[in-house]
């Protein structure tokens, strides 16, 4: 039996025994016995050098050719970054500017009399207590949300610094960082009964996620009224 290659030229030198009688045929080779699979069979390792060693056609080259001479598409402008993660089903992301560290899930331990709304208590992270706030809560966006179809998700904590303190906020999900352009910032879409979150600048996207940017400002000032 000859074979086609992926030129669409024929090679007449190979006999494609394994389609046959091998383990994608009736199984009757006797070979099967000593060798369990046909790519254990020195038959077909001698097939795959005949294919990798086949005069290639001009047509094929000249594809290759003009494949390769093709210009790839300029890189997108870039001129900021963020930290993206989700909580539910809401992807948000931080600046950089705030975003200090990404620590493991953590036991939170309630504070008398302070762990109430968003404020959950405090958490050890490195050794350090840092004060747990629910950015859900913050953004009254449902936690309790299955995560995305399709997703293996690992909880975390995202660690943000004001500069003064810091402050652990469990996420459901890190990404990463995002990379996008600050002039391509489009608003932040109301939903149904809600109003955007004052805390949101806007919404970023790059080639594979759309995120709502918090506003470093809004976040840091109200990050820091928790403690008063």
């Amino acid at each position: 039996m000859s074979a086609m290659d992926t030129t669409g030229a024929i090679d007449p030198g190979r006999d494609d025994c394994w389609r046959r009688i091998g383990v994608s045929g009736d199984r009757s080779c006797p070979e099967l016995e000593r060798h369990a699979h046909c790519r254990h069979c020195p038959v077909y390792a001698q097939a795959a050098q005949r294919s990798l060693q086949r005069p290639v056609d001009q047509g094929y080259r000249d594809a290759w050719a003009r494949e390769l001479a093709r210009q790839a598409p300029p890189a997108p402008h870039t001129d900021s970054a963020a930290m993206a993660f989700r909580i539910g089903h809401e992807w948000l992301a931080a600046p950089l500017a705030l975003a200090a560290s990404v620590a493991p899930l953590a036991p939170v331990h309630r504070l008398p009399h302070r762990s109430r709304g968003a404020l959950l208590g405090i958490v050890n992270v490195g050794g350090r207590l840092l004060p747990a706030v629910s950015l859900a809560r913050l953004l009254e966006i449902d936690a309790a949300a299955p995560p995305p179809l399709g997703r293996h998700a690992f909880p975390r904590l995202l660690v943000l610094s004001t500069g003064a303190h810091g402050f652990a906020l469990p996420v459901d999900e890190v990404h990463g960082v995002l990379r996008h352009a600050a002039a391509d910032m489009r608003p932040a879409a109301a939903t149904v009964g809600h109003a955007p979150s004052p805390l949101l600048a806007g919404v970023i996207r790059d080639s594979a996620l759309e995120a709502g940017l918090l506003d470093a400002a809004r976040l840091r000032e109200r990050l820091e009224g928790l403690l008063r």
